[in-house]
């Protein structure tokens, strides 16, 4: 990947409520510096609310986590985005995603999967591959989710479709983990 097209701020960029908010949210994922959230961060209170938005759908969303890190982990294969499997490589082993079940997700939906996962992962798919379900996924997916539930899948999907490409156009480095964290 080319050089960041917008550097992470610092305290002077980000200001000091944003620049603690990236320092808690670094220690909380493991790094010392989260380049996406001290990038995003530069963008005042636009981050914050970004932050709420984000926040809304994982950790505290209407999916389970594991649920959640399956859709996010499919979106970010699909999207090509590194820095999103990263983190959420780690944050799915801690909702039970490792090993074999990462690689399935990877795979797709015709890796084995029940009917309820197998749905959830056509549906990523669709979406992430045309902007749309089909009908009879739909459907499917209905049989699986509530309507608040399919509403909250739709907006999870469209998040990490759309932080993957602002991660991609402003070429966002990958994060250094520190070692056991």
């Amino acid at each position: 990947m080319s050089d960041a097209r917008v550097e992470p701020g610092r305290l002077a960029e980000l200001g000091p409520i944003n620049w603690l908010v990236v320092r808690a949210m670094s220690l909380a994922t493991g790094t010392d510096n989260a380049h996406i959230f001290a990038t995003l961060g530069r963008s005042k209170g636009l981050f914050r609310g970004w932050l709420h938005y984000s926040s809304r759908m994982m950790p505290f969303g209407e999916l389970s986590r594991k649920e959640t890190e399956m859709i996010i982990i499919r979106v970010a294969h699909l999207r090509g985005c590194d820095y999103e499997l990263d983190h959420h490589r780690r944050l799915g082993a801690k909702a039970g995603i490792t090993g074999e079940l990462y690689a399935r997700i990877l795979d797709g939906p015709d890796a084995g999967w029940g009917d309820r996962e197998r749905t959830l992962l056509l549906a990523v798919d669709e979406l992430v591959g045309t902007r749309d379900i089909t009908d009879g996924t739909w459907q499917a997916l209905r049989r699986h989710l509530t309507e608040r539930k399919a509403i909250a899948f739709l907006l999870l999907v469209g998040q990490y479709d759309s932080l993957a490409t602002t991660i991609g156009v402003l070429r966002v480095q990958r994060d250094t983990f520190a070692p056991g964290r």
